[in-house]
């Protein structure tokens, strides 16, 4: 059935279809192999010599198998499949932004001229530029100090919801940072990104009173 070679004629460009035309019109790699086999026609790539050459389809024959009844029997269970698979991936993601949501930020808070010191030496330690405020470096060093949060992204990786989760924990420790460190809010709005909204899990906690309970400075 399927034909080596170059179509020739821009008109028989028209009358076949590639596997990703087949995919705008619904088709899943899977009904192609099952319902249509072999490509009626193969064509060399025409950016990379060196790649398998195009796959193409009659139209005509892809409209005659879309008109059967196998067609829409298998087209209806891969929708079937294709929704439980995204409520799925959504249900993961509300369980990923509910679990970051409700774990403690425990802000460890200085008295200013130790936060000052510690946040000088940071930067030294970091070959920062002093020409940047004195306030992006004490972020910077109390953000440094409240890396270990991230140990609960580790077991994410490749989660749906990853990306949003590091989004949603930055901005609850610049928040919380915000909170023990009213002075250093203009920095962490600047560094804040847009919001995240949670609508399942429980609650979050008040973030402040964790931050007076963690009194002790790092070592």
């Amino acid at each position: 059935m399927a034909k080596d070679g170059q179509d020739q004629d821009p008109r028989g460009r028209r009358a076949y279809l590639s596997a990703a035309g087949l995919r705008a019109r619904g088709w899943t790699a899977g009904m192609i192999r099952r319902l249509l086999g072999e490509p009626d026609l193969r064509r060399a790539n025409p950016c990379f010599r060196t790649a398998p050459p195009t796959r193409l389809y009659s139209v005509e024959r892809v409209a005659a198998v879309e008109r059967s009844e196998e067609f829409r029997a298998v087209s209806a269970a891969a929708v079937r499949r294709s929704g439980a698979v995204r409520e799925a991936a959504l249900r993961r993601r509300r369980e990923v932004l509910a679990r970051i949501a409700a774990e403690p930020i425990e802000v460890p808070v200085l008295s200013p001229e130790r936060l000052t010191a510690l946040a000088v030496e940071h930067r030294e330690r970091q070959g920062g530029s002093p020409h940047f405020p004195l306030e992006h470096w004490k972020v910077d060093y109390l953000c440094y100090q409240l890396a270990r949060y991230d140990d609960i992204l580790v077991e994410l990786s490749g989660r749906t919801g990853r990306a949003a989760a590091e989004q949603l924990l930055r901005r609850r420790i610049l928040a919380s940072i915000s909170q023990a460190y009213p002075d250093l809010a203009q920095e962490c709005a600047r560094r804040s990104g847009p919001e995240i909204q949670v609508r399942s899990g429980p609650p979050a906690p008040d973030d402040r009173k964790v931050a007076r309970r963690s009194s002790q400075e790092p070592t």
